[in-house]
């Protein structure tokens, strides 16, 4: 099939509607807060009650709902984080269509691929999705590691953005998306009634003997200041497969922390400032230098390794409501993330001295939105600015395959969001960005040596049309360009360095169809589904070719990725509903051959009930993943299916108030798989068990 063949396949897809009974795995808690935003957000047209495609998207410019957001979205809540009882980050994407978990199954493994894009075995694969901490940019590469470090349990909402439209306002190169974490504050768990909250929390899991203790601190001085403290500390050992195999090097120590001061001030209480410090720590002993690969034999057994990741944060804001021209955001930051690693005893350590990687970075993020309201339509046009000074090292013996050097990138954005008679969505916008690589003269790179400039263009429309108060139908285009980074210039191979590698640069179509309905089958109830087909055309790819290629990174040719996936979800008196499903395929047009990137198609459905009254919500999920053949040089995976139990139960009344149990069987049963984007064979049959106890005074 040709490449216009495969494009027009997939905008049909696209269109497509694909009929699934859905919602999501929700607390009662949830489904209350959802009851209020559902107020707010969409009026009194909705009669019923929230799915996950009714949560609020916060980063993707104007709020709105997910389901009339022109682009692929996905909100995971506190619910489902609770629900799930994640224990590494990589948990909460488990059921968010195009995206999957690559890397490895420990803490020292995890990172994320979406849409055929993302991949821990080359540095630039981190560099095509976008994470970012509270808006701050976290980056990360070394060899045979996983690029994302943190612990679920300080956040409150993750937002997964999929595809390169969210370049505009994260920054170029978000080939695959972007991933915002938002931490948990504390009027989160302050009502009305209480000024000071702890929260108390325990939690195990049978497989792998896993351990978590956390404690959470909360208080409110007045109307305008209130601070959190956050601390857990979780461990685990190794945990075994389905057949029973230990998995080893994957049990880990990690204590956690997170602290969060946020006070108003000024007229009408509008301006905000808030202070945060958050710092996560893994560490292990007797634990493998090759985090992604369970069967590689050639990499050393680390005497140990702990690696940090710190996010100090000063942000200031002004919703000024009598002024529509002034709606300020500011955030300087500070991220570290330092991996020190050990290697004495094994002999394999000869190749592999003791050694410290690390990246700090200091940023600065300012954007304002102007508004202008008529009487049939609302303008939102947003500025912004980002800059960063990101510096890579390593001590320890010089590294031809690890560069030290600084990386400053500056990137100024605009984005125009246009509602016309609230039918009528267009989103308009353009990013410039500058980068400047200098690398540090050491034994391996020579002084002399010349810096790196680069410079990126990623524009973008996207429009959603109302056809009715029910359906909706939007598509969008958008450009995006990867500039290369510090690791893939200036690797030493074969004497040279890649100085002449271009931006890789990549062209998005997408459309889709999005429907919402209401007491349909019972009154009350709510459906939605939302569909959408993508083409990605990736020019100048740059293509890692292994350690002993001369060069190694090259701008191999094009690359194209395409694909559908389709969300929905079904509420009501009776039970819920959460479906998903995702089709992706990639090749290398120069070469002929496939992507080794690419997920196989994925279908997962959640059924559950929630019965408020007695605080009750237990629910069955599956999920079914197809085989996996089409690789060039990684092997080959068989289709599998799992199947996952979960129970949580938070009284709404008597003496047990304030305390909440969950329980959980995740792999029913004890199924043997392995994800195709993983190095290690999953985990087999685990119960988890949670307990919470909450204390409030006024």
């Amino acid at each position: 099939m040709g490449i216009m063949g495969r494009r027009a396949t997939v905008l049909l897809g696209g269109v497509a509607i694909v009929l699934s009974a859905s919602g999501y795995s929700a607390s009662a808690q949830d489904a209350e807060d959802g009851q209020a935003a559902e107020t707010t957000v969409n009026s009194d047209e909705k009669k019923g009650r929230v799915t996950r495609l009714d949560r609020l998207v916060v980063g993707a410019g104007v709020e709105k709902v997910a389901i009339d957001t022109p682009q692929a979205v996905t909100v995971v809540d506190q619910a489902d984080i609770d629900s799930l009882q994640a224990t590494v980050i990589t948990d909460v994407v488990e059921n968010v269509p195009g995206v999957n978990a690559t890397g490895g199954s420990g803490a020292f493994g995890q990172n994320f691929n979406i849409r055929g894009v993302g991949a821990s075995e080359s540095g630039g694969e981190e560099g095509r999705i976008i994470f970012n901490v509270d808006g701050v940019n976290k980056f990360f590469e070394q060899y045979r590691m996983g690029g994302f470090f943190t612990d679920p349990e300080l956040y409150k909402q993750v937002e997964i953005l999929r595809g390169p439209a969210s370049s505009t306002l994260y920054g170029s190169g978000a080939l695959g998306g972007v991933i915002n974490f938002t931490t948990k504050d504390a009027s989160d768990f302050l009502g009305d009634e209480y000024n000071t909250v702890v929260r108390l929390k325990n939690a195990y899991e049978t497989n792998a003997e896993a351990y978590l203790g956390s404690a959470v601190f909360a208080h409110r001085f007045n109307d305008h200041a209130e601070v959190l403290f956050v601390g857990d500390y979780r461990t685990s050992s190794n945990y075994t497969s389905g057949d029973g195999t230990e998995i080893t090097g994957t049990g880990t120590n990690q204590p956690n922390g997170l602290a969060k001061g946020t006070f108003t001030f000024g007229e009408n209480m509008e301006q905000e400032l808030r202070i945060s410090y958050q710092q996560y720590e893994a560490n292990a002993k007797n634990v493998r230098y090759d985090q992604l690969n369970g069967g590689a034999t050639f990499f050393p057994i680390l005497d140990q390794r702990t690696v940090s990741d710190k996010t100090a944060i000063i942000a200031y804001s002004n919703d000024a409501s009598d002024n529509p021209w002034l709606d300020l955001n500011m955030q300087v930051s500070y991220s570290d993330t330092f991996n020190e690693q050990v290697c004495t005893t094994d002999p394999a350590c000869a190749s592999f001295a003791d050694s410290d990687y690390g990246y700090e970075t200091y940023q600065f993020n300012i954007d304002n939105t102007f508004e202008h309201i008529g009487g049939s339509f609302e303008n939102y046009l947003t500025i912004g600015n980002q800059t960063a000074h990101q510096k890579r090292t390593r001590d320890g013996s010089d590294s031809a395959s690890h560069a030290e050097g600084t990386d400053f990138q500056t990137g100024f954005f605009l984005q125009n969001e246009l509602i016309w008679n609230d039918r009528l969505t267009v989103i308009a916008g353009s990013r410039f960005d500058y980068q400047n690589l200098s690398p540090q003269t050491n034994t391996v790179i020579p002084a002399g040596t010349p810096d790196k400039d680069n410079f990126g263009f990623s524009p973008k429309i996207a429009v959603l049309y109302k056809i009715t108060d029910a359906f909706s139908m939007f598509g969008s285009i958008a450009h995006t360009e990867r500039l290369p980074t510090l690791d893939e210039v200036y690797q030493l191979s074969g004497g040279t360095f890649q100085l002449d590698l271009e931006p890789e640069k990549s062209n998005n179509f997408e459309a889709g169809l999005a429907y919402s309905g209401y007491d349909l089958l019972s009154e009350g109830d709510s459906l939605q589904f939302k569909t959408t087909g993508f083409y990605n055309d990736i020019t100048n790819y740059i293509e890692d070719f292994g350690r002993f290629a001369v060069p190694r990174f090259v701008n191999s040719g094009n690359v194209e990725i395409y694909g559908a996936e389709v969300e929905a979800a079904y509420v009501s008196d009776y039970f819920y509903s959460n479906a998903g499903y995702s089709y992706v395929r990639g090749f290398n047009k120069s070469t002929g051959g496939y992507l080794n990137t690419v997920a196989p198609h994925e279908f997962f459905i959640t059924v559950g009930k929630t019965m408020p009254d007695y605080g009750l919500d237990f629910g069955w999920t599956s999920r079914f993943v197809a085989a996996q053949n089409e690789t060039v040089s990684r092997s080959s995976t068989p289709a599998f299916d799992v199947h996952d139990f979960y129970v949580n139960w938070v009284p709404v009344e008597g003496p047990l108030v304030g305390w909440e149990g969950r329980f959980r069987v995740d792999n029913v049963f004890n199924e043997q798989y392995q994800e195709f984007l993983e190095g290690f064979a999953a985990e087999g049959r685990t119960f988890k068990f949670t307990l919470v106890k909450e204390l409030g005074w006024s």
